[in-house]
């Protein structure tokens, strides 16, 4: 039969395949906390420890956001308020919360990363330490904020390129 489709065999010349290439499995493990930053951007929301939690709330609404970032008045990190915290304050202290001062709130202990850190760490300390958000650094300087949610973004969109790169393979 002339044309038709004969599937390769063990004894037929090696040729390499991509669908589990060293290049794609390797590159997923190596992917850094940079990379996701230039997919998401540098806009990064704060809030000062003072201000009120009415006023945080209403960046976090307005925004569409998970966590701001705490900062002082030189916009050195001092802390991180994410929904979280101010849920289970209004459990904690119903109709009392919103005029409370975000320092009463936010988590002073603050998980940080930086620019070069592997994903693969940073969603291990994220799961390890029960969080979903953590500001990225670089020499002290704030640079951004990382979530969960962004680097499950990024890997989805890792995913749908190396799908394209295998159908483009298989159509030619």
């Amino acid at each position: 039969m002339v044309g038709s489709y004969k599937p390769k065999t063990r004894g037929d010349a090696n040729e390499a395949t991509h669908s589990q290439s060293l290049e794609t499995n390797v590159s997923v493990a190596q992917a850094s906390v940079a990379e996701v930053m230039s997919d998401k951007g540098g806009e990064l929301f704060g809030i000062g420890p003072q201000n009120a939690v009415s006023e945080a709330v209403a960046i976090l609404a307005e925004k569409r956001i998970g966590a701001l970032v705490v900062t002082d008045d030189d916009g050195k990190l001092v802390g991180i308020l994410s929904e979280r915290d101010i849920v289970r304050r209004l459990a904690e202290t119903p109709g009392q919360t919103l005029p409370q001062k975000v320092d009463q709130l936010m988590s002073a202990k603050v998980e940080t990363t930086t620019p070069d850190e592997l994903l693969v760490s940073v969603l291990r300390r994220m799961t390890d330490g029960r969080f979903r958000h953590m500001p990225v650094l670089k020499d002290g300087q704030l640079l951004g904020m990382i979530s969960i949610g962004d680097v499950v973004n990024h890997r989805l969109k890792t995913l749908e390129y190396e799908a394209l790169k295998l159908k483009q393979l298989i159509v030619g």
